[in-house]
């Protein structure tokens, strides 16, 4: 072969050697073993297809209308007796909102979340509404006392009027000038059945003389109006209207001193009704704000009669 020739192929054959160097030293090569990973390498990125976490849902409100188990879905159905008396209800129309209870359960309602057209009212006796079993309403407004006998079958909410009891007489009969409840004791009273004014007769007076006892307070009225009795026992804003507007010849002869912890009127549900849990949170917010205050300085505000001494 020629010189030159010869020396043309030694310096290929160096070209290639060097390139396939190269190739190695740079880990190129498909039959090179890969390089370990390094201890500080990144993690590898995770999947975009894995699904984010699932976020905490939110208790439902059992408060919320929608939530509420009403004796008819989506309505409010109220009791109270009938007639229903002023200053507690105006024109016998518990629906009409005037009137200390009916303004009451009106704001209970709205708070709850029914308007008025959702509200629907039910006569309910007042010795009935606290007799045990179920009940068609969802809850009762009528002056009932909370007592701890009436709520062995029935479910109260929290207070909301605190109520003295007192004597009605009428203004020129000699029961008129009692200042104690000795005086009271030969004195022919009256009150409705099942009321806490008979209790306070029974419990407080202990007349001498049998107690008249009426199926309503109407019968009350209209025995002392004709002297079959010598005076009756009802809450003081009921008397406070009886003599103002029923029997302007009546007097509020006194009132009895509150007893510890103070009787309460209360809304009557039935026994273990969940939806007691819901008005007391309204009421307690009403409490707050003033406005059950507000309502009962609207309706309920009257002068204080005298209280008996022992």
């Amino acid at each position: 072969m020629h010189r030159r020739a010869l020396a043309l192929t030694a310096v290929a054959a160096s070209a290639l050697l060097l390139a396939a160097c190269a190739q190695e030293t740079s880990g190129g090569g498909s039959s090179s073993a890969p390089a370990p990973a390094s201890s500080s390498a990144a993690p590898a990125p995770e999947s975009s297809s894995a699904e984010p976490a699932p976020s905490p849902t939110e208790a439902p409100d059992e408060c919320a209308k929608e939530n509420l188990a009403t004796v008819v879905p989506g309505v409010l159905t109220i009791g109270t007796d009938s007639p229903a008396y002023p200053p507690y209800f105006v024109d016998d129309d518990p629906a009409n909102g005037q009137g200390f209870e009916s303004a009451v359960a009106h704001s209970i309602a709205n708070g709850l979340g029914f308007t008025p057209e959702e509200m629907t009212w039910t006569v309910v006796p007042f010795n009935k509404s606290y007799a045990p079993g179920n009940k068609d309403f969802d809850f009762d407004i009528n002056q009932i006392s909370i007592t701890p006998e009436r709520a062995e079958v029935v479910t109260f909410s929290d207070g909301y009027y605190t109520v003295n009891q007192a004597v009605i007489a009428l203004a020129d009969s000699p029961t008129a000038g009692a200042t104690s409840l000795t005086e009271l004791k030969d004195a022919r009273l009256g009150a409705q059945v099942g009321t806490t004014s008979l209790k306070y007769i029974e419990d407080f007076i202990q007349p001498n003389t049998d107690i008249f006892v009426y199926n309503d307070t109407n019968d009350a009225k209209s025995a002392l109006k004709n002297g079959q009795i010598d005076a009756i026992v009802v809450d003081l804003p009921t008397a406070y209207y009886i003599t103002a507007v029923e029997i302007p010849k009546g007097k509020i002869v006194g009132q009895f001193p509150a007893q510890e912890g103070g009787e309460q009127f209360g809304m009557l549900f039935q026994k273990d009704n969940p939806l007691v849990g819901c008005v007391n949170k309204v009421l307690a917010e009403m409490k707050e704000s003033g406005e059950l205050q507000a309502i009962q300085d609207e309706w309920l505000a009257g002068t204080t009669a005298p209280y008996f001494k022992e």
